[in-house]
């Protein structure tokens, strides 16, 4: 099975190719740094002899996510190396970032044994943490192989993703039997990679580590830099501003109709369009630009004067999560067209109005919550979108009430960090410099040594 798992995967990156290429000509988009996916890293800081853990992080969402667990890491782990590595450009950008709370950042390898191979020996390291739904069946094999510990946090399944593995339950079997422990975001993906061939008893709910994560969104920001991105957009304290966060295509056109009518109930109303990728900036102006509105992009600002300023253009990565603090309204993309939605706890955190589209089957369980509470608007159609943001944009008492509800449901969510830092003390071993230290009843990972 493993043999044609990693035939499929082969003429998969054949079929995937021509288009990787040809994003990479239209749109500049980079293919990371292949030697590292092919299993070349570069020279790892510290002592070779020191043991390392692993943190895999696919993209930015995951890598946000971790980093109070990287940071819980470093200070109950001070021995250890901690190496991290991501799939995407720009979740590597965010990596980078991090500074010193990590003692490298790369790309992760193509999951072919021989990649696997070379990565596993330049790290060796003692416990591989994956973060969300990173299931690699070789690299998890030569894991096992060579002793190396190994723990999902964040873990779920998504509908479309429990379908597809189900079809292959035999084999996700074996390869789920490869994973030291499941630390799952909720009861029912537990029960997901339960049926799907999980030991029970390896299996912990733990919660969901983006509750934590929220407020780290400014990761690479000190005080300055982010005081200085907000006097840049100083100009928008006096007036109602709506973000539009993360869209996707097919999102743009409906937030900009919306906007239309937005405008008509309040003239200084201020949109700041957000989108995803990287490679979407140009397309998502042009949009704008076909509606009437004269965009300024926020790499060319500060400017001079900008009280004729109706449209904002965030075409730089990692400001988001500070932005969202001048927000009034926020409509979530990636929920209006099927791909899954984008987290909406960002801006919660701020106690900020949150709108999403139907389709938030990525965040399902924390949509669910936030609806329960009545702590978000969850629209159906462009026209409930138009709705629903008119509505909300002229009426700052409806905006508070539904913000702060927003924030209380972040706030009595917290404590998956710690939850999977007692499971991960587990499959780590103590150090040899720490003088005997024992981690307090308050630390996570309580009673052992690290």
């Amino acid at each position: 099975m493993y043999r044609l798992y990693s035939a499929l995967l082969f003429v998969y990156f054949l079929v995937l190719l021509p288009a990787a290429g040809y994003a990479r000509w239209k749109h500049g988009k980079s293919f990371g740094n292949i030697g590292e996916r092919l299993g070349s890293l570069p020279e790892i800081s510290g002592d070779s002899s020191q043991r390392s853990i692993w943190i895999h992080a696919v993209s930015v969402g995951e890598v946000m996510s971790v980093r109070p667990l990287i940071r819980v890491l470093r200070s109950t782990c001070p021995d250890h190396r901690l190496v991290l590595s991501t799939t995407t450009v720009t979740g590597q950008k965010i990596a980078q970032s991090f500074g010193d709370e990590v003692d490298a950042v790369f790309y992760a390898p193509f999951d072919f044994d021989p990649f696997v191979r070379r990565t596993l020996d330049a790290i060796a390291p003692e416990l591989l943490i994956f973060v969300d739904t990173e299931i690699w069946p070789n690299l998890l094999r030569a894991c096992r192989g060579r002793g190396v510990r190994t723990v999902l946090v964040n873990g779920r399944l998504s509908d479309g993703s429990f379908k597809r593995y189900r079809l292959i339950k035999r084999f996700m079997s074996r390869v789920l039997d490869d994973v030291d422990h499941f630390c799952v975001q909720t009861e029912p993906w537990a029960d997901r990679f339960v049926e799907l061939g999980a030991d029970p008893a390896r299996v912990t709910v733990t919660g969901s580590l983006k509750f934590d994560a929220v407020g780290e969104q400014n990761v690479g920001f000190s005080s300055g830099v982010e005081e200085t991105l907000l006097d840049i957009f100083s100009f928008s304290k006096s007036r109602t501003v709506l973000i539009a966060a993360s869209t996707l295509r097919g999102e743009d056109e409906p937030v900009l109709r919306a906007f239309a009518q937005v405008q008509a109930a309040v003239p200084d109303a201020l949109l700041v369009i957000a989108p995803r990728h990287p490679e979407r900036f140009d397309e998502s102006k042009a949009c704008a630009e076909e509606f009437g509105y004269s965009v300024h992009r926020r790499s060319d600002m500060p400017f001079e004067e900008p009280t004729d300023t109706v449209v904002v253009l965030l075409d730089t990565i990692g400001e988001l999560g500070c932005l969202f603090q001048i927000a009034s309204a926020v409509f979530v993309g990636g929920s209006l067209v099927r791909a899954g939605g984008h987290n909406l706890l960002e801006p919660a955190v701020f106690g900020k109005a949150v709108v999403v589209g139907p389709h938030m089957e990525n965040f399902a369980e924390v949509t669910e919550q936030f609806l329960k509470d009545s702590a978000v608007l969850q629209v159906q159609t462009p026209a409930e979108l138009t709705e629903a943001l008119v509505s909300l944009m002229s009426d700052p008492g409806r905006r508070m009430r539904l913000g702060s509800m927003a924030a209380s449901v972040v706030a009595a969510n917290r404590g998956s960090t710690q939850r999977c830092m007692s499971v991960i003390a587990g499959y780590v071993s103590a150090n040899s410099t720490t003088h005997g230290r024992v981690l307090s009843s308050q630390d996570p990972g309580e009673g052992r040594l690290c």
